[in-house]
């Protein structure tokens, strides 16, 4: 059985990423979001172990200490973190494995698991990002400068990225993140190891 492929997806806030992850699972076999770890309590509709796995900060920091994590941040005051294990028994089991974290999070990813896949989203423009923001209608204007500021700052890695996905129609955007998918899956060592019964034959016959 051939390994699964880690996926980590980052954008700004606003981008769309999350919606465009969810459609890519739904759409895509074999595929799965990884569900982290985080201290910041549960919202309205959230369920412990489908959405996040809730966990008091000293049941985190104790995690912490004992190196469980693949990657972990702070944010908001609230701590999120990626299980190692979880994420490698899905690995393991052939089944590819997407992480929704920011950049900086995907930079320690790639550097514990160099064949790891990275995909950076963007927006068609700033001003677009800015007036998605607006739309939401969950954030003053101070909290949104904020947000464009920080997007600014992510966006500006970039280049450290595998693929750039600009999400300005969602379908297109959708299709291309499927594309991402479908051509690594088709990578000739993924494909020796599902084909090596039928290579074998073919080869010696």
């Amino acid at each position: 059985m051939s390994q699964g492929t880690l996926y980590t997806i980052s954008a700004p806030s606003g981008t769309g990423k999350t919606s465009l992850v969810k459609a890519l699972v739904e759409n895509t076999e074999n595929i799965q979001v990884s569900v982290s770890h985080t201290t910041r309590p549960s919202r309205s509709g959230e369920q412990n172990g489908v959405h996040y796995h809730f966990v008091t900060e000293a049941e985190f920091r104790q995690n912490l200490a004992k190196n469980l994590f693949l990657e972990h941040a702070k944010v908001y005051n609230h701590y999120y973190g990626t299980s190692q294990s979880r994420v490698m028994k899905k690995l393991n089991a052939g089944i590819d494995v997407i992480l929704e974290i920011d950049w900086q999070g995907s930079q320690k990813v790639c550097q514990l698991k160099p064949d790891t896949i990275s995909i950076f989203i963007l927006p068609p423009s700033q001003l677009a990002l800015e007036k998605r923001l607006r739309e939401r209608g969950t954030d003053n204007d101070q909290v949104i400068a904020q947000r464009l500021r920080n997007a600014a700052l992510e966006m500006s890695h970039h280049a450290e990225f595998d693929y750039l996905v600009i999400n300005d129609n969602f379908l297109e955007a959708l299709r291309d993140l499927e594309h991402i998918v479908y051509s690594q899956r088709l990578r000739q060592p993924v494909q020796a190891l599902r084909l090596e019964s039928l290579l074998k034959l073919m080869v010696n016959a």
